[in-house]
């Protein structure tokens, strides 16, 4: 009832405003409580409200007023411009997938989960038992908590095969998110001015990282089971990198996985030119039809570099990712990660290790699979129905994703606009090329909020390339 009087209370006096010259006084809290019936609390209430609009303002002793409208005088920073220079690297624009959402859109185009999707209840217990430890208090090592080391090996070393030594804890470096550990991984291999061979397409985020870190981009072509090897060795022995990052498992935007004698292929490929593998594993928890199968547990020689990520499938709020990375390798990453944030946070390390060795943590993740399953067939079924002149490249094994090519000779941006103003929002399939995109692609995320949107959201996509197609 006090945030109905509330609102009522703000309705009436947004209508009493408009009529009020700039510096009125409100009527008293006392006489607002007469007129509309509410307490002194729900009227303080609504005239917060107010304020936090930059409508009103409170002056102790005297009253709340109409805010006066102020002029702002323009604010010249043209001497920044002589300051900067140019920039050393041209930065892609901050990708679409990060934009925020308002109440009554359909959201297609964010990266995360859904907190539906999240072990909500296990993350809320894991951070207050966090709270009450010592890591509360007290500064992490440098390369993480040694228990968190030690899970992240066991994972990896549970996928090793037979006659190849399994990851040890201190080849672990703990990372307050893969973003940051891509970055340092990006500039302790490669270094600025040298190439960096990529699958294309290939996630957004790594092609930031890498023009941020000043590396110079080779894309590598890659299809629904990753890029052709003899390509892959032609681009090697071209460029001279020294680098290779992919994502076998799952990849973003396509979803598409690497079959093991493909994998085995890459990794003859990497091995013979002496360079490393930079293996993201970011979907490792979101396997739909098949179970994700790490490059990185078939090598003990230090050619690959595994990411692995838990931000999205724990919670946002806990940014924590590993990095598993033998010999001098492992030295150079630690230093660069280091030298930009020091040391991990341990409350969220605590908390990450607590959620991932509770027995409801299998339990989630068993359920999750079913959900994803479940969305993204509705997705699938919606856009086959409504939206057939959009062709899904193929079915992904998991992920969180569905890659869409759309007819030639479309205006994607046009498209996306005319998609945004029906309340839908999708994500431009450029951002995921490294070079010239090769054609108008759009990427849908299946496990945001709402899936019983998702048909409205493909018959919106559908007409607008009913029109503009």
């Amino acid at each position: 009832m006090n945030n109905d009087s509330s609102s009522r209370i703000v309705a009436g006096l947004l209508e009493w405003i408009a009529s009020a010259p700039a510096g009125a006084r409100l009527p008293s809290t006392r006489s607002l409580v007469a007129e509309y019936g509410a307490s002194p609390v729900t009227v303080q209430k609504a005239l917060r409200t107010l304020s936090g609009r930059g409508l009103v303002e409170s002056r102790p002793g005297a009253g709340t007023f109409v805010r006066s409208v102020r002029t702002a005088r323009p604010l010249d920073f043209s001497w920044q411009t002589g300051a900067l220079r140019s920039p050393q690297t041209r930065l892609p624009r901050a990708s679409g997938t990060m934009r925020d959402t308002v109440l009554g859109v359909i959201p297609l185009h964010a990266g995360y989960p859904d907190r539906e999707l999240l072990p909500e209840r296990l993350v809320r217990a894991a951070l207050t038992r966090a709270a009450r430890s010592d890591a509360a208090v007290s500064r992490s090592p440098v390369a993480g908590l040694p228990e968190l080391q030690a899970w992240f090996a066991r994972e990896l070393a549970a996928a090793t095969p037979v006659g190849v030594t399994p990851p040890a804890a201190s080849d672990v470096i703990v990372l307050p998110g893969s973003q940051s550990g891509l970055s340092a991984t990006f500039r302790a291999l490669v270094g600025a001015g040298q190439p960096l061979l990529v699958e294309s397409p290939t996630y957004w985020g790594a092609i930031l990282a890498a023009s941020q870190a000043g590396v110079r981009i080779v894309p590598v072509v890659s299809g629904t089971h990753g890029p052709d090897p003899d390509d892959l060795a032609r681009a090697f022995e071209e460029t001279g990198a020294r680098a290779f990052y992919a994502q076998p498992n799952y990849a973003n935007p396509s979803g598409a996985q690497w079959p093991a004698a493909r994998a085995r292929e890459i990794l003859d490929v990497v091995r013979n030119h002496g360079a490393f593998l930079i293996e993201d594993d970011w979907a490792h928890d979101f396997g739909i039809g098949t179970n994700p199968s790490p490059v990185a547990a078939h090598d003990d020689s230090g050619h690959v570099v595994y990411v692995r990520s838990l931000t999205k499938s724990v919670s946002p709020a806990i940014r924590i990712a590993g990095i598993i990375a033998r010999g001098p390798v492992r030295e150079r990453i630690l230093a660069e990660r280091a030298a930009t944030s020091m040391y991990v946070s341990g409350v969220l390390q605590a908390a990450a290790l607590d959620v991932v060795t509770q027995p409801g943590w299998t339990t989630h993740l068993r359920s999750l699979r079913d959900q994803l399953r479940a969305r993204r067939d509705l997705l699938i079924d919606s856009m086959a129905e409504h939206a057939p002149r959009a062709h899904l490249a193929w079915v992904p094994q998991g992920g969180l994703n569905l890659w869409f090519r759309l007819p030639d000779g479309v205006d994607l941006h046009e498209i996306l606009r005319a998609c945004e103003d029906e309340r839908v929002l999708i994500a431009a399939g450029d951002e995921w090329f490294p070079a010239e995109p090769a054609g108008a692609f759009v990427r849908l995320n299946f496990s945001g909020p709402n899936p019983g949107a998702f048909p409205e959201a493909a018959r919106v996509i559908g007409g607008v390339l009913d029109q503009l197609a």
